[in-house]
């Protein structure tokens, strides 16, 4: 599986993700042997545009 990191993260904050099919794993990049939450590809979709769209 194929992690990518979040460039909307600063140094002590980083999100990873990776999609497997049909779905979307998201898992802190400091702690890569731990929890994954899983997510529906939608639901992927409107986080992105919540963290977007959220004040720095």
């Amino acid at each position: 599986m194929i992690w990518t990191k979040s460039t909307y993260t600063d140094s002590t904050s980083c999100v990873e993700w990776a999609r497997p099919a049909g779905s979307v794993l998201v898992r802190d990049s400091k702690r890569p042997a731990g929890a994954r939450v899983p997510l529906a590809e939608g639901s992927w979709q409107g986080f992105v545009d919540w963290v977007k769209d959220a004040p720095a």
